[in-house]
């Protein structure tokens, strides 16, 4: 059993398909069935059911190809500690990062890091912080950047800033938008009717924390974005808790249907951070988490390591 014959076995578990599993590993399709097949025989089982509408994987095949991605993630690490020692961030890292924070962060980060570190070819996956957690334990992220705590089994955290929360609100459209709008007050809060993402955010559970409901009221809009909040706002259907990130990229582009109010007190922020696999990609996550405190826009605060 071969390192490269695992990697073929992720490609067609990826994939779905011999030709573009063939195409994604830089091989001829029939090599990559012919080590398919030595691996089956090596191991005594069949790890793919193949047929004229395509390849899936046996019931064997998904377990061993859960365990195929943690040996190729451990060679990749193993390969960084002795190629990338002196300069970390070299070569290919796939970075997550969650849909209430990437649009609004990369903007500054991704730049930064282009200088910082040119060497580096950056991969970046959004989704939600389950499913990123899923694809960092699996050996499929090297990092993600989502709001914090998050339970740290395997992995380690690093602290990158603090975000605060701006309550969104319809204007009126008879006065003329004020230059600076007060803070909200927590009987606001609790009397607006809340906008907030559906289940799996965890900015649903952060804005309901803030807001000091258990749940909001079911006759809620609940969106799967937040640029979908936003039109339901500039709608006026309620009111919803942005990111700091958001709603200054909202101002910055003119935004003129919505006033922007602060939120006070404990729950009105996140902390951001970025995770990583215990004991793997240390110097590449510590370089990489320097970026992002440098980067990061002066609407949020830095945390310092």
């Amino acid at each position: 059993m071969t390192l490269t014959e695992l990697r073929y076995l992720v490609a067609i578990a990826d994939h779905g398909h011999f030709g573009r599993a063939a195409a994604a590993a830089g091989v001829a399709q029939p090599t990559l069935s012919a080590q398919l097949r030595k691996l089956e025989d090596y191991l005594g089982v069949e790890l793919v059911e193949r047929s004229r509408k395509g390849v899936r994987l046996t019931a064997a095949g998904e377990r061993i190809v859960t365990h195929a991605r943690r040996a190729l993630a451990e060679q990749q690490a193993i390969l960084r500690l002795t190629r990338h020692r002196a300069k970390p961030l070299e070569g290919p890292y796939r970075l997550g990062a969650i849909p209430t924070l990437g649009p609004y962060l990369l903007p500054s980060l991704l730049p930064a890091l282009k200088q910082a570190h040119p060497e580096l070819d950056l991969v970046v996956i959004e989704d939600l912080t389950d499913n990123l957690l899923g694809l960092l334990d699996d050996g499929r992220l090297d990092a993600a950047l989502v709001a914090l705590p998050v339970e740290l089994r395997g992995r380690q955290a690093a602290p990158l800033f603090d975000e605060g929360f701006f309550a969104v609100e319809p204007a009126d459209t008879d006065r003329p938008l004020p230059d600076e709008a007060p803070a909200i007050s927590e009987a606001e809060l609790a009397a607006a009717r809340l906008l907030v993402l559906s289940d799996g955010h965890c900015l649903r559970d952060q804005v309901l924390a803030a807001c000091a409901r258990p749940s909001p009221g079911g006759d809620d809009f609940r969106a799967a974005s937040l640029e979908t909040l936003r039109e339901l706002v500039a709608a006026g259907f309620g009111t919803t808790l942005v990111p700091a990130l958001a709603a200054h990229a909202w101002q910055r582009g003119g935004e003129r249907r919505m006033i922007f109010r602060p939120v006070e007190g404990e729950a009105g922020h996140r902390r951001i951070g970025l995770v990583w696999r215990r004991g793997t990609g240390d110097a590449d996550a510590t370089a990489l988490a320097r970026v992002c405190r440098d980067a990061v826009p002066p609407e949020v605060r830095p945390i310092e390591s």
